[in-house]
């Protein structure tokens, strides 16, 4: 069905998982429900700030997907010796990302971790878990979105 935003509609891709009620790490599942867009990271290296409100991912910036450590889902830099997701990737993927608030800030151990609206591999292609878009709409999207806006993930009818 894809996402509604600002009057549109954008083809997305969600998780290998599916949308999920019950959302674990690792699971490759979209988390139904409703959450907040709080947080925008950018390469500027590659594109210019989308809006005045996203931080540069630097190099060295990491995602910590370690269940049961302290920083879990949360941004950390290296060295890190746990479990993470590189967030200055050789691939276009995570050139612009805006982060939910899944499992964020106080997450608990196991619920899943960076569900992020990012750019998609290709049409279709699925995810890890995140929202996946085409990069010209991910751009018109993260020009206009305001800090604290929801995601609604609902399951297909």
């Amino acid at each position: 069905m894809g996402l509604r935003f600002a009057g549109r509609r954008f083809p997305c891709t969600v998780g290998q998982g599916g949308i999920v009620a019950d959302k674990r790490e690792g699971d490759g599942g979209t988390p139904k429900g409703v959450h907040r867009i709080v947080g925008m990271m950018y390469r500027p290296d590659r594109m210019a700030r989308p809006s005045p409100w996203a931080e540069p991912i630097r190099p060295g910036d990491l995602w910590s997907d370690a269940s049961g450590e302290p920083d879990y889902n949360l941004l950390v830099s290296r060295p890190y010796a746990h479990s993470h997701e590189v967030m200055r990737r050789g691939d276009p993927l995570y050139d612009l990302v805006l982060i939910t608030d899944w499992n964020w800030p106080e997450a608990e151990p196991g619920r899943g971790s960076c569900i992020f609206l990012h750019q998609w591999r290709r049409p279709g292609y699925p995810t890890a878990g995140c929202v996946a878009f085409r990069p010209d709409h991910l751009r018109w999207i993260a020009a206009r979105v305001a800090p604290g806006a929801r995601l609604i993930v609902r399951a297909q009818p």
